[in-house]
């Protein structure tokens, strides 16, 4: 049996470059496919293989001692999810555009916002009400087929929008409100928190473990709605078969959380298309045209 896991740490790392070449012989020798990126800041990975090939590379992690106790999140999945092995040096380990103004220890990033539990975060939310607001801190295309109730999702195509974003009245309106930021494993809030708290938004969450975490605990019976877009093969996970699409289709307007590339090949976005309109049609959301039809 395949699984994938997910994990990050924020740790200072003298020599990336040494670590990215350790991580691309544990991967090789144990046959895992997927993505690391490691910087002075730290390590993410999402990789895929057997499962006890994964037991095996945890194993080797947990003996490093700069990756320790590393939380991993488990989901369906396999190694062929992913085209290849792709282990990265960066100078951010999410590119916020602000190498400069993160600041790492061995205890991870400085500043950031408050972690809460999924479980936590319930009573958060009963004892507070609507004082709570939720900020989403992905992209926004990832938004369109999943996200919590009535959570505010900025105008984001890539994460280093969200500098400018967080300047706007919509987000300067919410400094005062209890906020509460999510993405994907985590990672992602780890900076955005901490760029929010710089700026001044004073009583700043985020989830911790992300949407996954949540949606390993609560599946579809809590505050989350829809599908999770995910970055490899898949394209979306579901917490349970009662996940709903809440998504729409860009040419007939049906509900789904289907992604297809853009027809235009120099457009490169995602957009939405339930089955039917993606067997028939090729188009482009941004130019607002159809390319071609009945291309079955």
């Amino acid at each position: 049996m395949e699984k994938i896991i997910l994990y990050y740490k924020f740790v200072p790392l003298a020599d990336p470059e040494s670590v990215m070449h350790w991580q691309r012989q544990l991967c090789e020798r144990h046959e895992l496919k997927g993505r690391i990126i490691i910087s002075k800041q730290g390590i993410n990975g999402t990789i895929g293989g057997n499962i006890e090939s994964l037991k095996a590379y945890k194993k080797q992690m947990n003996l490093h001692p700069s990756f320790k106790s590393i939380p991993y999140k488990w989901s369906d999945g396999k190694a062929d999810d992913f085209p290849r092995l792709s282990i990265r040096v960066r100078d951010e380990l999410v590119t916020f555009m602000a190498p400069n103004d993160i600041k790492v220890t061995t205890k991870g990033v400085v500043g950031g916002g408050k972690h809460i539990k999924p479980s936590a975060l319930h009573d958060l939310v009963a004892k507070k009400g609507s004082d709570v607001v939720f900020v989403d801190g992905r992209n926004e295309y990832e938004a369109k087929i999943g996200k919590f109730k009535n959570a505010v999702v900025p105008n984001t195509r890539t994460t280093r929008d969200f500098i400018n974003e967080l300047n706007t009245s919509k987000m300067q309106s919410l400094k005062n409100k209890t906020l509460v930021t999510y993405c994907t494993g985590g990672i992602r809030c780890e900076i955005l928190t901490a760029l929010m708290k710089d700026k001044g938004f004073k009583d700043v969450y985020q989830i911790d473990g992300g949407i996954v975490k949540y949606g390993e605990k609560y599946k579809d019976d809590g505050l989350w709605e829809g599908k999770l877009y995910v970055f490899d093969k898949r394209m979306t996970v579901s917490f349970s078969d009662k996940a709903k699409d809440i998504g729409k289709c860009s040419l007939c307007g049906q509900k789904t959380s289907n992604f297809i590339n853009c027809g235009d090949v120099s457009c490169n976005d995602l957009i939405l298309a339930c089955l039917d309109c993606a067997k028939k049609s090729r188009f482009c959301k941004t130019h607002n045209v159809i390319i071609s039809d009945n291309l079955v």
